[in-house]
């Protein structure tokens, strides 16, 4: 699916997908739940259907009716069949520890892409709680034995890991086991925020979690819009000239805002409006216009704020005047791409200079003129949207292949078209 991107200013209203991150957790914990769940604005991509799927095949009863999607708590079982994970590194962890805590056993499985990213670390301290895990040099495919028994509950979050932290929470979820996690740097908290939703003894202050086991109940949940999706419309419409344009009902969740930080920072007109909660999510509908950015410099915490939005932040310091640098995303080598080279191969199509850090990045940025040409994505959603964005400003731009946007964002193409029409 070659597909071309065309400049042009963002104007108007629109939305975005519920957010990812917290749809997967959602589900996973809806099935524990002592009532039916009923959720509405589940994120529609293939990571989240993953999940969906890979419950199912444990024993899950989940049902969607409309825009709804319906979750009943069911008794899991062994899969009769390799999990598979596809490209959702968030599925594959978090489920290891689902089979970690509930005693089961199972295989994962993922393609090609999933299959090169490290499961070690997550595999390490399940291990600790108790489960066999034996993986292929610390990737997928793996097969994992849970516990009746759990061994360590006292443990020490080695990265800044919302997926591990969350593994181990729903190890204690599934195995009834008071869980206590220390050393998390403010990684992400949707874990802990939706466990509170349901009413579990649940206790987070962004370095220390404790769960202790209990009755969970919550009749239904609203996802929030994903912040991460919104990040390329709030990217595009900062760069595009003469754009205006309102993103409805987004997240904006501390843990996940760091790029709204750096693009302040930078001279950005954004506004939050409408402030309001969605259970434990802070939401609001955000306001963006066109506006001439200065580059800037981001450190390592709060990078680990913006770590899914680092590729569209380098299309922002390409139009920024001066250099941008970015430290502490090592990490973005592992991801569905190596991200870091994604950076370069879109940043050279519009003359951006940008010097690889062993640990980060520099941009060499400004207003620029137009681009041309196209980008391979390596089959990741976010430098193919990122190279969206970038297109607004200096297109038109191609990229090889737009089928990988529907992980995240099945709709992201006409939702683009709607903002510049």
């Amino acid at each position: 699916m070659p597909t071309t991107f065309h400049p042009g200013p963002l104007r108007g209203e629109i939305a975005v997908p519920g957010d990812k991150s917290i749809s997967h957790r959602a589900l996973i914990i809806a099935t524990k739940s002592s009532t039916p769940v009923a959720i509405s604005n589940l994120n529609p991509g293939r990571d989240v259907a993953a999940t969906r799927a890979a419950l199912e095949a444990l024993g899950a009863h989940i049902d969607v009716d409309g825009a709804v999607v319906n979750v009943s708590s069911a008794r899991l079982r062994d899969p009769s069949a390799p999990l598979d994970c596809e490209n959702s590194g968030s599925t594959a962890r978090m489920l290891m520890g689902v089979c970690s805590g509930a005693n089961l056993r199972a295989t994962f499985i993922g393609d090609d892409s999933l299959s090169g990213r490290p499961m070690e670390p997550a595999a390490a301290q399940l291990r600790a709680f108790g489960a066999t895990i034996e993986t292929r040099d610390g990737r997928l495919p793996l097969t994992l034995r849970g516990t009746a028994s759990p061994q360590t509950r006292d443990f020490i979050l080695l990265s800044p890991s919302a997926q591990i932290k969350s593994a181990l929470l729903f190890a204690g979820l599934f195995g009834e086991t008071a869980i206590t996690i220390s050393g998390d740097r403010g990684s992400r908290d949707h874990t802990e925020r939706l466990l509170a939703d349901f009413g579990a003894a649940i206790a987070f202050d962004g370095r220390t979690v404790r769960y202790e086991p209990g009755p969970l109940g919550c009749d239904a949940l609203r996802m929030p819009g994903d912040f991460s999706a919104a990040a390329f419309f709030l990217v595009a419409a900062t760069i595009a000239p003469g754009s205006a344009l309102v993103i409805r009902d987004v997240g904006v969740n501390p843990a996940r805002t760091g790029l709204l930080d750096v693009l302040l920072s930078m001279g950005a007109r954004i506004e939050q409006r409408n402030e309001r909660a969605w259970g434990s999510e802070p939401v609001a509908d955000l306001y963006v216009e066109s506006s001439e950015l200065r580059g800037t410099a981001v450190g390592p915490q709060t990078a680990q704020r913006a770590i899914d939005e680092i590729l569209v932040l380098a299309v922002a310091a390409a139009r920024a005047s001066g250099a941008t640098r970015v430290s502490g995303v090592r990490a973005l080598r592992d991801k569905e791409s190596d991200r870091l080279a994604g950076i370069e191969r879109i940043l050279s199509r519009v003359d951006v200079k940008v010097e690889a850090l062993p640990n980060g990045i520099v941009i060499h940025g400004g207003p620029g003129g137009s681009g041309s040409g196209t980008v391979a994505t390596a089959g990741d959603h976010r430098t193919a949207m990122a190279v969206a964005a970038l297109a607004t400003a200096a297109g038109p731009l191609s990229i090889d292949d737009g089928a990988s946007i529907a992980v995240s964002f099945p709709d992201f193409l006409a939702t683009l078209q709607k903002a510049q029409r």
